[in-house]
């Protein structure tokens, strides 16, 4: 509240007496903020509720399960799989971090959400999605080190090294959403307090506040192209370097196994990037779109990963095939 009367009239500080506009600005920067469902579609939400609730369920059995796979067998104890554990751990903090508020909208109509737990959700959710990113840059780099370099990949890609290139993605991820997030407890909200979906994005929130936002506008856009747009620069780079590799291989078998290694990632590196390529198109470009479109597009780009890439690797990587028939023989 503090930091919200500085931006009241003069006149209003200084005599102590408030307007009635003033008061009304006060009483609505205390209230909390509304979540949205799927407006229009109110008295349908127990039934989307139904597939909601079964992506939940299955994103955190699949993702789990890798985790318990990676950590309960030895032969999957290689940097490939560490950074595999990574992304399963990141979908599942993204899934678990955003679907409670969904499913609290969807089941019991509870869309009230106060400022601090707002704000600390969208923080942890962009967060977690730049540290995805990171996460696939480092599995490429894996890949390159793998195919290109394979005599010293033992020397090159050693537990410390992992350690420390996964404590640099998530430092990454959290240190570079801190900037925009801040203001965000400054700004004072006298607009409608009602945001675009069941969950806090930091794009919605700060639509609302009655400030210059400026910095919370440009600031993401530049960490957009710092991070995914060079992320992906990098992808592409290493996997020509790999495809080079591959081709200067004479035996055909040779080849296809080489490449057969990179298969699951490059599945995961496309689901991801692809649905943030689709989420980016329609804020950018679908203005004219139903409103319900931009809501669906921005379930499917924190669901469509999380849920995808545990079965990506189930169907395309031996290893785990074989560490989930161990599991189920015992």
């Amino acid at each position: 509240m503090a930091a919200a009367m500085k931006h009241l009239p003069e006149e209003d500080r200084q005599d102590g007496h408030y307007s009635k506009e003033t008061a009304v600005w006060l009483n609505g920067n205390a209230a909390p903020f509304v979540l949205t469902g799927f407006p229009g579609l109110e008295a349908a939400h127990p039934w989307i509720s139904i597939p909601f609730f079964a992506i939940y369920i299955s994103v955190l059995l699949g993702n789990g399960a890798l985790l318990y796979l990676i950590k309960d067998d030895h032969n999957l104890h290689e940097p490939m799989y560490y950074f595999l554990a990574m992304l399963a751990g990141t979908d599942l903090m993204v899934t678990v971090t955003t679907m409670p508020t969904v499913m609290a909208v969807l089941w019991a109509n509870h869309r009230e959400i106060r400022h601090g737990a707002c704000f600390l959700q969208a923080y942890i959710i962009h967060s977690l999605s730049i540290v995805e990113s990171g996460v696939l840059l480092a599995m490429s780099y894996d890949r390159f080190v793998a195919i290109c370099t394979p005599l010293h990949y033992s020397s090159t890609l050693t537990n410390s090294r992992v350690i420390k290139i996964g404590l640099g993605v998530v430092l990454r991820g959290f240190l570079s959403l801190v900037p925009p997030i801040v203001p965000l407890f400054r700004f004072p909200y006298c607009r409608s307090h009602v945001l675009s979906h069941a969950f806090c994005l930091h794009q919605d929130v700060m639509k609302l506040a009655c400030a210059d936002i400026t910095f919370n506008r440009v600031y993401p856009v530049v960490l957009v192209a710092m991070t995914f747009f060079l992320d992906v620069l990098i992808i592409i780079f290493s996997y020509v370097l790999i495809l080079k590799t591959v081709m200067g291989i004479a035996s055909g078998e040779e080849r296809a196994k080489a490449l057969n290694t990179c298969v699951s990632h490059i599945g995961c590196v496309l689901v991801f990037y692809i649905t943030v390529i689709g989420l980016t198109f329609i804020h950018r470009f679908g203005k004219h779109a139903p409103h319900v479109v931009h809501i669906t597009m921005s379930y499917v780009y924190f669901l469509f990963p999380p849920f995808m890439n545990p079965i990506i690797y189930s169907i395309k990587t031996k290893q785990i095939q074989r560490s989930i028939l161990r599991l189920l023989s015992v």
